[in-house]
């Protein structure tokens, strides 16, 4: 079926609709199915971490494919009785006591309740060459990939504050860390003398194009004054942005994160957005959240949004049973 066809067609009011089917929507889709709440999962088939070989740290699943976790997520979710359909997302709104979700196809699904889990976009610095090998010998994350650069030369790419800590926790997975200086400014005497015990290198002068092997593997960084340093990883500090535009409607906009690392959703523990009838979870409110962690969040958000549901349901009978309502 149609986009159109498929997301419109059983003119049904779903208990929940979640945007975004990566770790967290599926988490939660998963969680609200088994205690029988219609869920339906629209998704843009756009996971963030889409690039990378393997996903990491996730507890009997370490070193799965990112595409395979999902498949096999939407798998079990299906198993008891979730829907997961593809469609963008353009817009959320509300009717009477009820909440649209618009598609870019036409689409359209009706719920009482919406989890947002559409993730983040990583805005890259501009190199050349780099945004290419992003996920793969580009990387940020030391929980997630640092194990799979263990003892080689691993650069620091420096934009901004992160990358004298990133510098320290590669410098536990490899002792040949170089800090490339690049747009990110000088560090404080402290950090050049933390840098110097651990033997750091230090290199200054923007990096300009990263340069490649012959077996397709970052090989080095090549700076403004024409020089290379060899390395066989480069970290990164990307800006995270939240994908939330759509929300706009409903009076939901990103804000700014508390260390300046992008914008994302603000939501409670349980990842209601203050917004009636709408959460959130996963990296779209929390920047920092790791795989293991958007799937807790999205868990959390189900079991928050499944007794608000209760509470409704228990208050609608009550209200059903009083003298003069409509049998």
């Amino acid at each position: 079926m149609s986009e159109n066809e498929s997301v419109a067609a059983s003119g049904r009011v779903w208990d929940v609709v979640v945007v975004g089917g990566g770790v967290a929507g599926l988490s939660a889709a998963l969680t609200l199915a088994r205690v029988r709440r219609s869920v339906l999962v629209i998704d843009a088939g756009e996971p963030r971490n889409a690039p990378a070989a393997a996903a990491h740290g996730f507890l009997s699943r370490d070193g799965v494919a990112p595409l395979e976790l999902l498949r096999l997520g939407r798998e079990e979710v299906a198993s008891y009785g979730g829907h997961v359909e593809s469609g963008r997302v353009a817009g959320v709104r509300r009717e009477g006591a009820h909440l649209v979700v618009t598609t870019q196809g036409g689409g359209r699904a009706v719920a009482r309740r919406v989890l947002v889990t559409t993730g983040l976009v990583d805005e890259l610095p501009d190199v050349a060459g780099l945004a290419e090998r992003w996920g793969r010998d580009v990387l940020h994350c030391p929980y997630c990939h640092g194990w799979e650069v263990r003892d080689t030369a691993v650069g620091v790419l420096a934009t901004g504050p992160a990358a004298f800590h990133q510098a320290l926790l590669f410098r536990q997975l490899s002792p040949d860390v170089t800090v490339f200086l690049h747009t990110g400014g000088d560090p404080t005497d402290e950090q050049w003398e933390q840098l110097a015990a651990l033997g750091i290198d230090v290199v200054d002068g923007e990096v300009r194009a990263l340069e490649v092997d012959d077996r397709d593997r970052l090989s080095g960084v090549r700076l403004a004054s024409g020089r290379s340093v060899a390395v066989d990883a480069l970290v990164v500090a990307p800006r995270f942005e939240a994908r939330a535009g759509f929300l706009a409607e409903l009076g939901l906009a990103v804000t700014e994160h508390p260390m300046g690392m992008g914008g994302q959703l603000t939501a409670d523990a349980g990842g209601f957005t203050g917004v009636e009838g709408v959460w959130a979870a996963g990296n779209v409110t929390d920047l920092m959240a790791g795989v293991p962690a958007a799937a807790a969040s999205g868990t959390q958000a189900a079991a928050a949004i499944n007794l608000d549901l209760i509470g409704a349901d228990a208050r609608a009978a009550v209200a059903a049973r009083r003298p003069g309502a409509d049998r």
